[in-house]
């Protein structure tokens, strides 16, 4: 029993450590400068998820620690929002269905990038128009170079992670790659 207690106890703090470090990539002032993510609330918090969605992609290709992990990650994010959403000034009545959009948006990201990593790249770069720069204006029918740009890195990234032991990031260690 308490074997099973720190097993869950060095899990969440993997999970906390990973989320630190999700956050600190879905902050890098690349992604805004150089990548034209608008650097807003709701942009933010499009990195979040996206970074965090593909961490816990990583991990659930694992066995049940890992899986275990990802979803204490996933956890770890929702309580993170909560408690952003309580530092802009939201109503504490109001919290309890902000924070269920937001995990509802995370499943529905998570969903849509599933089904455009799996089929190309264009499904992909409308995956990411739609979430992450949905407030931008459309360029019509021609390749945007932000869109292009943002779907090179997540594949990147995606490789980078597949590369990384999964043993490491269970125990909270990850390497993210730079934006450029």
């Amino acid at each position: 029993m308490f074997a099973s207690l720190r097993r869950k106890k060095a899990e969440r703090e993997s999970a906390r450590q990973l989320y630190d470090q999700v956050v600190a990539a879905a902050r890098s002032p690349s992604l805004y400068t150089v990548g034209g993510v608008p650097d807003t609330v709701d942009g933010r918090f499009e990195m979040v998820v996206l970074h965090t969605y593909l961490v816990v992609g990583r991990l659930m290709s694992g066995d049940d620690s890992p899986q275990r992990v990802a979803q204490f990650l996933f956890d770890t994010m929702i309580t993170d929002m909560d408690r952003s959403l309580r530092e802009m000034g939201v109503g504490d009545l109001s919290v309890g269905k902000k924070v269920k959009a937001m995990a509802e948006a995370y499943y529905g990201r998570s969903q849509a990038y599933d089904a455009a990593l799996e089929a190309s790249d264009a499904e992909l770069a409308d995956a990411i128009r739609r979430n992450i720069f949905g407030t931008l204006e459309a360029d019509g029918n021609e390749q945007n170079p932000v869109v292009t740009a943002m779907v090179r890195y997540i594949r990147s990234t995606m490789r980078s992670l597949q590369s990384q032991s999964i043993d490491a990031l269970t125990q909270g260690h990850i390497q993210f790659v730079e934006y450029s």
